[in-house]
């Protein structure tokens, strides 16, 4: 795994508990598969800075939040 992955999918997650989503709602929100949700919060999967914003936009959050 790689550290910056694991830190930016920790980011996602303490964001995504804050707002209230729970990871199935994020991701259906996000049109992503909740199963590829895990894998970003856990680091498994590194996303694309398209994928960075589309998650802020669905937090309603500045994408730089979701970077450590």
């Amino acid at each position: 795994m790689d550290n910056l992955a694991v830190k930016v999918g920790e980011k996602i997650r303490s964001v995504r508990k804050e707002k209230g989503f729970s990871q199935e709602s994020l991701a259906l929100h996000a049109k992503l598969d909740r199963s590829y949700m895990g894998r970003i919060e856990r680091g498994e999967a590194n996303i694309t800075l398209e994928m960075l914003y589309q998650l802020a936009k669905v937090l309603d959050c500045e994408a730089k939040e979701l970077l450590p």
